[in-house]
């Protein structure tokens, strides 16, 4: 391998963490590489909550300026493309991409994020992170004492519903189908006037992803004007299982304080870490990780 395709670190994901991640390992002199396919799973979210100095901006508009500043670093470079193996090497750690170029590197980052298995519903992915969100703390600000359902059942749906009554008290809960609460949380969950529908979900009618209304399998139909849930996730990256890292029952990548994987020389940082789900959360991971990564290197090299 050429030897400008050899970096002490390379970063899979480019989106906050990696970013966040980059900028700590310029300004400690590494020579980095971030692979990025530009996805990020926030790009239908027309804007960004609850962190502070960026409040309300669009997600995107708060990337390119994260990625502007990583630029002032001149160690640092990019590769706009996907990573689709990873193999251990005597040096370290060798990433292919999808167009087939190959870089090294003494240590990996991967701050990939996770992919959103979506529901079948007609409506359901136009609507998400736009009307259908998954947090109150980015969003529910914006949407307080508004006309909100909550998509969810059993133990979810009791603690979504209770944490949701704090934003409005005009709120239904939406089981899609036969309840599994108990007869205790039903109870208490009646006794703060929430409404319980347990009648199976067809479709969304919304305009532009802005919710207006949800429609039952019977033709009834319920005026809604936001939508909290929780979907399943699978990790958007599998090099890290594939280099042998190991996930969480959840199916996060399971890491230590440190941000480091259970495999030797891999960090792994942001959402696909754990389930707090802001950029606030992801940028401090993602420069815990680079510094992190850095501090072992020099460990290493200082030994």
């Amino acid at each position: 391998m050429a030897d400008h395709n050899k970096f002490d670190v390379i970063i899979i994901g480019g989106s906050y963490s990696g970013l966040a991640a980059a900028m700590a390992l310029g300004r400690a002199l590494r020579k980095v590489m971030v692979i990025d396919s530009g996805k990020p799973c926030n790009r239908q979210t027309p804007y960004s909550h609850n962190f502070i100095t960026h409040d309300g901006k669009p997600p995107g508009e708060i990337a390119t300026l994260a990625k502007h500043q990583v630029q002032m670093y001149d160690t640092i470079r990019f590769f706009n493309g996907m990573a689709i193996k990873g193999t251990k090497t005597e040096s370290g750690f060798e990433i292919q991409t999808l167009s087939g170029e190959r870089f090294g590197a003494k240590k990996l980052i991967f701050a990939t994020g996770i992919k959103d298995i979506l529901p079948n519903v007609e409506g359901f992915g136009e609507c998400w992170g736009i009307s259908v969100l998954h947090c109150p703390y980015c969003h529910g600000y914006e949407v307080r004492n508004e006309r909100t359902g909550i998509v969810g059942n059993g133990e979810y749906g009791f603690e979504f519903a209770s944490l949701i009554s704090n934003w409005t008290k005009d709120l239904t809960l939406f089981t899609n189908g036969r309840s599994t609460l108990t007869t205790e949380q039903a109870a208490k969950i009646k006794s703060h006037r929430i409404n319980i529908v347990e009648t199976e979900i067809d479709r969304f009618e919304h305009t532009k992803g802005h919710l207006h209304s949800v429609i039952f399998r019977d033709g009834t139909t319920a005026s809604t004007k936001v939508i909290y849930t929780r979907v399943p996730f699978e990790q958007h990256c599998v090099i890290p299982e594939t280099l042998g890292c190991e996930l969480t029952d959840e199916g996060y990548i399971r890491i230590d304080s440190f941000q480091r994987t259970t495999v030797s020389g891999i960090f792994a940082c942001g959402d696909n870490v754990n389930r707090m789900r802001t950029v606030a959360n992801a940028v401090a991971m993602g420069t815990t990780a680079g510094m992190m990564v850095n501090r072992e290197m020099t460990l290493e090299e200082f030994a």
